[in-house]
């Protein structure tokens, strides 16, 4: 990307014989939201800590507007940080928390007073100034340690796990806050979560990490619909993973059964053994026999407009499919096909992917 903002090159860190962020790529354009998403240990708060300037790499250059920061300390780099646990100030009223990053710039007076003032609007927290900070919600919290994060008119923005500490209801509402804030400042940011849905919501692309290692960058879609890896397809979203065999043809063999190959799968799929990664969505249930894969459901979930009914094969081998609620119970033998409408839910990996 030519026109970046924020640029990461081979970046790596290493703890000893472990290696938590591995020769790490990525570039961001201006105003662009990235969502750091990976499993524990995948490295994604090291790759944090190290764009904020709190860990040294062992390789790699940081850069933003070309200007290589790498080498500066934190204060230096003009970066806003929201931290996991807000890091706010008990004994200060909201005010003179957001105003503490900025008198360490310098800022007094009007000044001062006037910034405040507009980083708390920003954050929808305009006349919260007198209040402390230990009577305002989990929610109204997470917004003034962004407002102090913001208030410096930093360049980039880093916000680690920053709703982790909210119960669900109140996440998704200040998801939303957040993703409204952040659109409106259009500032350059970098969010740390191991939520799928937090990240596909907030963020414009997403990089999911494993090892310490980027599996693969994209927009949310391409990342649930375009899998580049295994571990992507089984990480993102619900997937089964079933090996089968890919005949000439455009035939699918599994279990007791074949399915004929979709069109989108026939190009480039190789005859031979496979691994099948198939989204519920992709399957639907049918009567058991007419060549189809059969088995017995062995469980079935409410999923609200839809069930999600576990099928066991003769192989032993379990596939999830969608299911209106209430046509199949556990027990029941049924087939299972591909989806009419859910073929791109099906994706194939050599068996040594």
């Amino acid at each position: 990307m030519t026109d970046a903002w924020l640029s990461v090159e081979g970046l790596t860190r290493r703890f000893g014989e472990v290696t938590a962020v591995d020769a790490l790529s990525l570039a961001l354009g201006r105003g662009e939201v990235l969502a750091l998403l990976g499993p524990s240990g995948s490295g994604k708060t090291t790759a944090l800590r190290l764009l904020a300037g709190f860990e040294t790499p062992d390789a790699g250059r940081i850069s933003v507007a070309d200007e290589d920061v790498t080498p500066l300390p934190p204060a230096q780099r003009h970066f806003g940080m929201v931290f996991q646990h807000y890091a706010l100030f008990p004994h200060l009223d909201v005010g003179e928390n957001v105003a503490f990053g900025l008198e360490s710039l310098g800022v007094r007076g009007a000044a001062l007073r006037d910034r405040v003032s507009t980083a708390l609007g920003l954050v929808d927290l305009a006349g919260y100034a007198r209040r402390r900070v230990t009577q305002l919600s989990g929610g109204q919290q997470q917004r003034v340690a962004l407002a102090r994060a913001l208030a410096p008119e930093p360049r980039v923005l880093l916000l680690d796990e920053p709703l982790s500490n909210l119960d669900p209801a109140l996440r998704e509402r200040t998801r939303r806050e957040l993703r409204e804030v952040i659109r409106r400042v259009g500032i350059t940011t970098v969010l740390v979560t191991h939520e799928q849905e937090e990240a596909f919501e907030l963020g414009d692309r997403v990089a999911l990490l494993r090892r310490g290692r980027l599996e693969q960058l994209g927009t949310p879609m391409d990342l649930y619909a375009r899998p580049a890896t295994p571990f992507v397809a089984s990480f993102v979203g619900r997937s089964s993973r079933v090996a089968v065999t890919v005949a000439t043809g455009g035939v699918l063999c599994l279990a007791d059964g074949r399915w004929e190959l979709p069109d989108a799968l026939q190009a480039g799929v190789p005859a031979g053994p496979a691994v099948l990664y198939a989204r519920p969505e992709a399957l639907r249930l049918v009567g058991p026999g007419d060549g189809v894969p059969t088995g017995r459901v062995t469980v079935v979930r409410f999923a609200g407009p839809t069930s999600l009914a576990s099928v066991q094969l003769t192989t032993g081998d379990v596939l999830e499919a969608a299911a209106p609620p209430g046509s199949v119970a556990e027990g029941d033998l049924v087939g299972v096909a591909p989806s009419r409408r859910g073929q791109g839910g099906l994706h194939l990996f050599p068996p040594d992917a």
